[in-house]
């Protein structure tokens, strides 16, 4: 008998069970999440999108990722720190994102604020992975009970703490702490899921910035 949170697909590999069985939503779980990642575009897009996503489904966000992609310049945050009024018009125009003028402008808002925090720790990844949490923050067992329980982590809410004192927005312990489980500062595929084991070898080989 499955465990609950797992799911066995038609390839007969054990899954977290969150994909639902979407061709799109699995690729993302079997290839990307919690994978270790130390690009600053890919951290910077990642937390950005976490905030987009607050009040909605991560699957509405990944569907909409490259129309993302396109109105942000890549989150090449450099870029989007130049944004101004007539870009925020333009992406309030844009079928293609979220037409959230809030989340917009903190997007925007969060690339200066990303720029800062490069000028201070050289990169964005240098910061990040200086919050990933020890073991002895880590549940013993990672399953569906314990992560279900756990939308925050006292690590999520250090990490949103600082980020607002440094003038970042959207990022509060929920969302920041589903940026960890996706970027790989934990592993969250619960006990059984064939991607455990694969992401915590490359956790273990992982070089940190």
């Amino acid at each position: 008998m499955t465990e609950r949170g797992l799911v066995v697909g038609e390839d007969g590999r054990t899954r977290c069970a969150w994909h639902g069985g979407l061709d799109d939503y699995r690729r993302y779980h079997d290839e990307e999440w919690g994978r270790p990642v130390t690009s600053d575009h890919r951290l910077f897009e990642k937390i950005c999108l976490e905030g987009f996503q607050s009040g909605l489904s991560w699957l509405t966000i990944l569907r909409k990722r490259e129309g993302f992609r396109a109105a942000f310049a890549g989150f090449d945050f450099d870029r989007v720190a130049t944004f101004d009024e007539t870009d925020v018009a333009r992406c309030l125009a844009d079928p293609g994102i979220v037409r959230h003028r809030g989340k917009i402008v903190s997007t925007i808002n969060n690339a200066r604020r990303a720029q800062a925090l490069r000028d201070e720790f050289g990169t964005l990844a240098r910061y990040f992975w200086g919050f990933e949490p020890g073991p002895q923050e880590r549940p013993v067992r990672v399953d569906w009970e314990t992560i279900a329980a756990n939308p925050t982590t006292p690590t999520s809410v250090r990490l949103s703490k600082d980020l607002k004192k440094r003038g970042w927005t959207f990022v509060g312990p929920t969302t920041v702490y589903a940026f960890m489980q996706a970027m790989g500062l934990v592993n969250d595929h619960v006990e059984g899921c064939f991607c455990r084991a694969e992401v915590e070898d490359r956790r273990n080989l992982f070089e940190r910035p």
